[in-house]
């Protein structure tokens, strides 16, 4: 595999040199505009072939090029780079040894001006690129860098290496060796109230003429096409803003400058540009845009402090000033509004201000204020409060009613009072006082229907019918009582006393809590429990109290809260009196006369030696005037058995004994009731026969109308059967007549209504046909004439003769005496030929003729 790709390669590399060789053998045939590089291989002089011509390869001579190169063209607005020119341009020198002269390592541009004609390259010359002239288009600049010094020709303009320049436009920028083409600047369009901002490359003058250092920025405003000069630089389009009525701009200065309005501005400085100064503002380069500034509107009773306000360009830093509508007004730099705009204070008959001096100042209305005084500023009226003076609160009547009230705290002395019953607005040194109540209070009240209430306002508490409120003072510790029904308002320092009683079945103390306490009449139940008679039996009683509280004219109320718990007191007090009875007794006594015992022990004998009517507790006046044993039950099982058999067999005697006597009556008044329903089933009995009775008679009276009314409604149905059924047929056969001459009119009518119209379609179709052909006739005989005036009469004369003569011609060109043409479709006859043939010269002449 080796061996033949060096074969390979060896083959293909002997090909190309001999076919070289067989090139550089026969020459190079040259037309017009070509040209080729010779080299004498003996003097190592190259020269330059120009066609047309044959150029046929000498001995010692070596052909520079494959084929044959090209003249260069340059066509209009066009231009090529030489490297390696010759000497001088169009006029080639040689120096001693006859080899073209060129200067090494230069180039050279041509232009079509310089070389209007194809032109060769000279033995060294290089081709190194041809391009289109740079077309720089009107209001636009070609940016140009010297590479190297040069003059011009004229010596009045020199560069230097690196120096920049511009060319403008409209032109044709043609290339020099020396310059090296930049960017094509194009001009930036400036729209009316807009500018650009530019920065300068290095030091030079502005296009207005005036000098600008390196880095420094400045703007042109002036509307249309601006061209950026060499060392200038495009930063940004700055855009006008548009200033309204409502806005202006709150600028800032970066550093100290002139503006466009004429004005010195300092470095730091901030001031306002408003529509008053102009309508567009463009911001300059130094000024900065801190904000946009919209107008502060004061409607009519309307107000502001402006803060820190300018005086004659300084802020005057903590002073506020007061600012009322209707007005409108820009802050300017630093100043700023305290708080929001606020409406005037329009006070009504039943309003006011509370005020608070924070500053000396002398008020028209109220007199000299010091810092800290307080005062009230009452309607109605409308009110601007002065810088001066702070506005602590709005205040508002209260409308009170007689049974409302508020709670009211003096700042100077520290008292509380209630006001009720009217109309209150809080003066300067008063506030509404809370009153805090315990929360066992607040749950009671709640219960009790009452409405919440504002920690201001008076306590109320409807005290119930027949029920009794202690309220205790705390300040003078001294209490009241309420008696229901009745509304009780608190005092600022008193409050509500909360009564624990007793409740449950035994009793248990703090069961009850509650704000009223019932007067009575009303009852408790108790369980006495541990109740031990004389000889140990051990007792369970319950019992029923009836009580109330004794008061009135005359009686000290609060006597009735003397005892906390009354209930539970009187409950203990009861079971103890009780308890000391019984354990005199055996329980057979006690059970004998228990319900005796028990009042005895309750409520002891009067002078008379009975039973008193009821007992009272002195300490609470509480009157028990009842007592209702509901059970006494032993507590140990063995007695609890006795008694239970012995009070078993007393009320089965009873039963038995109530048995006998129901069982008794009840005898009696069966019979009684058995009496009555025999009579009257008796009386029941003869009712039935007289109904029946009366029942046949009107029997046989129905069944004599029934069988006469039924012939009578017979005879009387066919008559009328037999008339109605003559009328149909009667009415049927006159209608089947009409009916029969509608029917043959309506026929009649069609045929002729048929035939009227077919007739007259026939006319009108024959009267068609005739017209058409009328006007077919028209057409032809209209288009032969004018067919016959178009050809004329001498064509159709020409026409006429046009066989014959074509005959006559075609045979004189044959030269033939006669002729005849058959088929087998049309056969001649012979016979008569001869004949024929003999005559054919007469005809031939007379055509000739």
């Amino acid at each position: 595999g080796l061996v033949g790709s060096e074969m390979c390669i060896r083959d293909r590399y002997q090909r190309r040199v001999h076919g070289d060789l067989r090139k550089q053998r026969f020459g190079m045939k040259l037309s017009p505009y070509q040209f080729i590089h010779v080299k004498d291989t003996n003097s190592n002089i190259t020269k330059i072939v120009v066609g047309p011509v044959n150029y046929v390869r000498q001995e010692g001579e070596e052909i520079m090029h494959d084929k044959p190169q090209n003249f260069i063209i340059l066509r209009q607005n066009t231009y090529c780079v030489i490297a390696d020119p010759i000497a001088e341009k169009k006029n080639p020198k040689v120096d001693k040894n006859g080899s073209i002269i060129v200067r090494h390592g230069e180039q050279e541009i041509r232009t079509e001006e310089e070389y209007p004609e194809p032109f060769p390259l000279y033995p060294g010359e290089i081709l190194k690129k041809i391009d289109k002239l740079t077309i720089v288009p009107r209001d636009c600049a070609l940016q140009i860098k010297a590479n190297k010094y040069f003059e011009l020709e004229d010596k009045k303009v020199k560069r230097e290496a690196g120096e920049e320049w511009l060319i403008y436009g409209p032109t044709i920028y043609t290339p020099r060796i020396e310059e090296d083409i930049g960017k094509l600047i194009e001009p930036i369009i400036i729209e009316k109230n807009c500018a650009i901002k530019l920065r300068a490359r290095l030091d030079c003058d502005d296009s207005k003429g005036k000098h600008r250092s390196a880095g420094e920025e400045w703007l042109v405003r002036d509307v249309g096409h601006y061209l950026l000069r060499i060392h200038e630089e495009f930063v940004g389009k700055v855009e006008g803003i548009i200033l309204t009525d409502k806005i202006a701009l709150y600028l800032s200065a970066t550093r100290t400058f002139k503006d466009e309005y004429g004005v010195q501005r300092k470095a730091g400085e901030e001031w306002l540009i408003t529509r008053k100064t102009t309508p567009i503002h463009i911001c300059e380069v130094y000024e900065t845009v801190v904000k946009q500034v919209e107008m502060t509107v004061l409607q009519k009773n309307e107000y502001c402090y402006k803060l820190n306000p300018l005086e004659n360009g300084v802020n005057q830093m903590g002073k506020r000033v007061l600012i009322t509508g209707p007005c409108s007004f820009f802050l300017g730099p630093g100043e700023d509004l305290d708080g929001s705009i606020k409406k005037n204070f329009v006070l009504a008959d039943d309003e006011g201000l509370l005020m608070k001096a924070v500053e000396k100042f002398k008020d028209p209305d109220f007199g000299d204020k010091k810092p800290g005084d307080w005062w009230m500023v009452l309607g109605p009226r409308n009110y601007v409060p002065p810088v001066e003076v702070e506005v602590v609160e709005s205040r508002k009547a209260i409308p009170l009613d007689a049974v409302e009230g508020i709670y009211v705290r003096e700042y100077t002395n520290g008292t509380i009072r209630a006001v009720t019953g009217h109309t209150y607005i809080l003066q300067a040194n008063e506030e509404l006082y809370k009153k805090e109540l315990p929360s066992d209070v607040n749950k009671l009240l709640k219960a009790a229907g009452m409405p919440p209430r504002a920690a201001y306002s008076v306590v109320t508490y409807k005290v119930p019918y027949n029920t009794a409120v202690q309220i205790y003072d705390y300040k003078t510790k001294e209490s009241r009582v309420a008696f229901g029904p009745d509304l009780v308002m608190l005092n600022p320092d008193e409050q509500f006393t909360v009564n624990y009683l007793s409740g449950g079945t035994p009793k248990k103390t703090g069961k009850l809590v509650t704000l009223a306490l019932n007067l009575g009449p009303n009852f408790s139940t108790d369980v006495i429990e541990k109740v031990e008679t004389s000889d140990h039996a051990r007792l369970e009683i319950r019992l029923s109290y009836n009580w109330k509280f004794i008061y009135g004219q005359g009686i000290d109320g609060s006597k009735i809260f003397g005892v906390r718990d009354c209930i539970g007191d009187m409950c203990s007090s009861m079971a103890s009196k009780i308890r000391a009875t019984v354990a005199t007794l055996s329980f057979d006594a006690f059970h004998k006369s228990s319900a005796r015992t028990i009042r005895r022990a309750l409520f002891g004998l009067n002078k008379d030696g009975h039973i008193a009517d009821g007992f009272t507790f002195e300490s609470n006046n509480l009157l028990v005037f009842n007592a209702d044993i509901q059970n006494v039950e032993p507590t140990d099982e063995n007695t609890k058995i006795s008694l239970l058999k012995t009070v078993t067999q007393a009320i089965k005697i009873t039963t038995q004994m109530q048995e006998q006597e129901a069982r008794r009556l009840a005898t009696k008044i069966e019979q009684e009731e058995q009496g009555k329903l025999d009579r009257l089933i008796i009386d029941n009995k003869s009712n039935v026969e007289m109904a029946k009775k009366e029942l046949l008679q009107l029997k046989s009276d129905s069944s004599a109308v029934k069988s006469s009314g039924q012939a009578i409604a017979e005879a009387n149905a066919k008559a009328e059967a037999a008339k109605i059924a003559a009328n149909a047929d009667v009415t049927f056969a006159s209608d089947q007549s009409k009916a029969k001459s509608i029917k043959e009119t309506a026929e009649i009518d069609y045929i002729n209504e048929k035939n009227k119209v077919e007739i007259e379609h026939k006319k009108k179709m024959n009267a068609l046909e005739i017209m058409n052909a009328q006007e077919l006739a028209t057409i032809e005989s209209s288009k032969f004439k004018t067919i016959m005036d178009s050809i004329g009469q001498q064509t159709l004369i020409e026409i006429s003769n046009a066989g014959p003569e074509m005959q006559s011609k075609m045979l004189s060109s044959l030269g033939l005496q006669g002729y005849m043409l058959m088929n087998s479709d049309n056969p001649v006859n012979l016979f008569q030929t001869a004949g024929s043939m003999i005559g054919m010269d007469n005809v031939s002449k007379q055509l000739t003729s």
